[in-house]
């Protein structure tokens, strides 16, 4: 097989004596490189000569590669032993290689010096590159498949292949050399690209939609004024298109802060043209944002006294919405359907039948999803139901109690109905019918409005749409003259006595930004937070009260800051783990060294007793206890207790223990004779009728039940006998003595009445003798 022309062994060199080197097992090369001369007969003789030269191990190896048949004795190939030449001849065959190898050198300097020579020449650009990267890959293609039909190029020497490929290779070249070179020198030609073309003009009358082209304002206002005909369509369509985009955005602008400053802008539009567009972008505002639905249900109380058929209007399309959702079961559009009728309802614009009505039909059928929006609803407009119709609203109620009862709902819809009843005990608390920035009408300028769910409801969608108006010019003079009745003075009128007061109001407003400039103040409250810190510091780090109560009062305390010493001694005392003595004593301290102390400590006593059944047990306990010291020390008056109303409605299981353990520590600090003396006094009477109630005899029994349960049943010695009496006074009161039968009557009623407390008083002691047998 002849080996490829391109790629040439390389040369080995022989050691300086011509002796070959020991070990040298390499392989011959199957095609020599080419003589200086290229005669075939030179070549056929220096052939003959190598082959006699060669040494053992190399013919060996050609004659295995030649041969394809070697002779094989039992799997192992025999050598020739005629083919095996002295060593002598090995060394002639040496000296006549060198020649030939001397001989030889010429040719490859020269290969050499090209090689060099295409090394040195510059790079091509990329297109060359790529085009010697193909003719070497075809120049592989064409040696693999010389390789793998080794017959095909026997009839020519390799001399000849060599000589031919390269001629081939130096041609391909030098075409490649010479397109680059023209290349370099031809410029390259762009094709100029054609002008862009002019923007449209803007039209001057833009007789439909816009079609998404955007006019800035400028511009808009320019159109309208450069327009002679303003009854013209297009003028409409252009003052459409701005009302439009006002109301959206004076809407979607609103909120609590400055809904007052956007009414009039709000007025100032034509309302009565697009009161389809305000009705529009009410509802989807609120749709988008339902947390603002109280801000938009304002807007529309206030748009709502100068136009009542606005107001309508938009509860009428409410009213579809919400229909439109219950059939299709849309939880999210009833939700926020129902919200924007509650708070319509709290702004007296629909009237509470309405929100009756809906609560009927919601109940009516329930489901989770039913019961939760109408639990959401009652929070809403539930405080000022409750002031409206109050029957209707507990009929709600009882309607509610019943799915409760009847347990077909899910669990989670239970609690939610549970934190409802919650919710209208504390009578609506966290849930104010409207807020204090939000009421801005007064209930008698207010027009309600009634409708059922029930009666066909026309949504007037075609006031959405543009439309011609003959009578335009018209009803635009009418809108402004009734703007004016509206918002008052002119403009220009408005205008004429700012120019007038400029001076004045500069004088003022700089007076107020000097006093505005004087009231700053820190909203961080890090003042107060690092009084707390000290006083907090120095009741925990004191040995024993006195030492606290002489620190604390060195602590300078601006005028109002006392509230807050009587507050973290009550928060430090609550937070300890059992009741300490030691802030009993402290402060006793304080209320015996300022009235300040004392008046501040008898708001903490209301405070805490109205918000009792947010503490846990332990603090409850400790807040009691710490109360009791001072009613016992007398730090703190006794008429503070006219605040607690012992009665079973007026109570909760977290007050009743309040009340038990502050009567039991004062009958622990006083004992019960004491104690009874005390809440015995005549002077005191009045301030002691609430704990011991005389009003009604259900709320009698229940204050001697409480006492007695938690073993002060001696301090209601009086409330018993008043109770024996109590029937006796009532007949009394019923009917009055003639003035003929007052002696008989006196006697009588004197025999009677100590028969009937001799009878009921044998009637107490059996009771009594009851119980202790069992």
């Amino acid at each position: 097989m002849a080996a490829s022309p391109a790629a040439s062994p390389p040369r080995r060199r022989r050691p300086r004596d011509g002796s070959p080197r020991r070990g040298d097992n390499r392989k011959p090369r199957l095609s020599p490189s080419p003589s200086p001369s290229p005669s075939p007969d030179r070549d056929a003789d220096r052939r003959r000569r190598r082959s006699r030269a060669s040494p053992p191990d190399r013919d060996a190896d050609r004659r295995r590669r030649h041969d394809p048949k070697p002779s094989v004795d039992n799997g192992v190939a025999k050598p020739n032993k005629a083919d095996d030449p002295p060593r002598s001849r090995a060394r002639v065959s040496d000296g006549e290689e060198e020649n030939g190898r001397r001989a030889r050198r010429p040719r490859a300097s020269d290969d050499e010096k090209e090689g060099d020579r295409r090394r040195r020449r510059p790079r091509d650009s990329d297109d060359g590159r790529d085009d010697r990267r193909g003719s070497k890959r075809d120049r592989d293609r064409d040696r693999r498949r010389r390789r793998r039909s080794p017959s095909s190029e026997s009839g020519s020497s390799p001399d000849d292949r060599r000589r031919r490929h390269r001629r081939d290779e130096g041609s391909k070249r030098r075409e490649e050399h010479r397109g680059r070179e023209e290349r370099r020198e031809s410029p390259e030609r762009k094709e100029p690209t054609p002008p862009l073309p002019p923007p449209p003009p803007l039209p001057e009358m833009i007789p439909g939609r816009t079609g998404g082209i955007y006019i800035p304002p400028f511009r808009m206002a320019q159109m309208l004024r450069d327009v002679e005909d303003k009854a013209s369509p297009e003028y409409q369509r252009l003052t459409w298109d701005a009302l439009k985009k006002s109301i959206n955005g004076l809407v979607n602008k609103v909120n609590a802060t400055n809904i007052k400053n956007l009414v009039p802008e709000l007025l100032a539009e034509n309302l009565v043209r697009g009161r389809g567009l305000f009705c529009q972008s009410c509802i989807k505002s609120q749709m988008a944002s339902p947390g603002f639905t109280d801000v938009f249900a304002a807007l529309v109380a206030v748009v709502n006294t100068k136009f009542p058929e606005i107001g309508r209007l938009l509860l009428v399309r409410v009213m579809l919405q919400l229909k439109r959702a219950y059939k299709r079961n849309d939880k999210p559009q009833l939700l926020a359907a129902t919200k924007f009728i509650a708070h319509l309802v709290n702004q007296v614009v629909v009237h509470e039948l309405v929100a009756l009505e809906l609560l009927t039909v919601l109940l009516d059928n329930p489901s989770d999803d039913s019961v939760e929006v109408a639990v959401g609803f009652v929070k809403e407009c539930g405080a000022i139901l409750q002031d409206l119709t109050p029957q209707g609203l507990h009929a709600m109620f009882e309607r509610f109690r019943g799915i409760l009862h009847e347990g077909e709902i899910d669990k989670r819809v239970q609690f939610l109905i549970e934190g409802l009843f919650a919710i209208r005990k504390a009578k609506f608390q966290g849930f104010p019918a409207i807020r204090p920035e939000l009421d801005l009408v007064e209930q008698e300028d207010q027009f309600t409005h009634d409708m059922s769910l029930e009666t066909e409801l026309d949504p007037e969608t075609n006031l959405n749409v543009f439309r011609v108006n003959p009578n335009f010019a018209e009803d635009e003079k009418a809108y402004e003259n009734l703007k004016k009745s509206i918002l008052g003075e002119d403009d220009e009128d408005e205008e004429g006595s700012d120019d007038a007061s400029d001076g004045e109001d500069e004088e003022e407003s700089d007076d107020e930004e000097d006093e505005e400039q004087m009231e700053i103040r820190d909203k961080t409250e890090t003042n107060l937070i690092n009084l707390r810190r000290t006083i907090y510091l120095t009741i925990m780090s004191s040995v024993d009260f006195e030492e606290a109560g002489h620190k604390l009062l060195k602590i300078k305390l601006e005028p109002g800051q006392e509230m807050e010493l009587n507050i973290m001694l009550l928060e430090c005392c609550s937070q300890e783990r059992t009741y300490l003595r030691y802030y009993g004593l402290l402060g006793q301290r304080f209320c015996m060294i300022n009235k300040v102390f004392q008046e501040n400590f008898e708001k903490c006593f209301v405070q805490q007793y109205s918000m009792i059944h947010r503490l846990e047990t332990n603090k409850l306990r400790n807040v009691a206890k710490f109360f009791a010291h001072l009613l016992g020390t007398d730090a703190l008056p006794w008429h503070v207790l006219a605040y607690i109303r012992l009665t079973e409605e007026d109570t909760t299981s977290s007050s009743r223990i309040f009340i038990k353990i502050l009567f039991q520590e004062l009958s622990e600090h006083l004992g019960i004779r004491l104690l009874n003396e005390r809440l015995n006094d005549p002077n005191m009477q009045a301030s002691f009728e609430s704990v011991f109630p005389r009003d009604h005899p259900k709320n009698t029994r229940f204050s001697i039940n409480f006492f007695t349960s938690i073993g002060l049943g001696g301090i209601t010695e009086s409330l018993r006998e008043y109770l024996k009496n109590m029937p006796h006074m009532i007949m009394q009161q019923q009917k009055p003595p003639s003035p003929s039968e007052s002696e008989s009557s006196g006697e009588s009623s004197d025999s009677g009445s100590s028969s009937q407390s001799e009878s009921s008083s044998d009637e107490s002691e059996k009771k009594r003798r009851k119980r202790r047998k069992k």
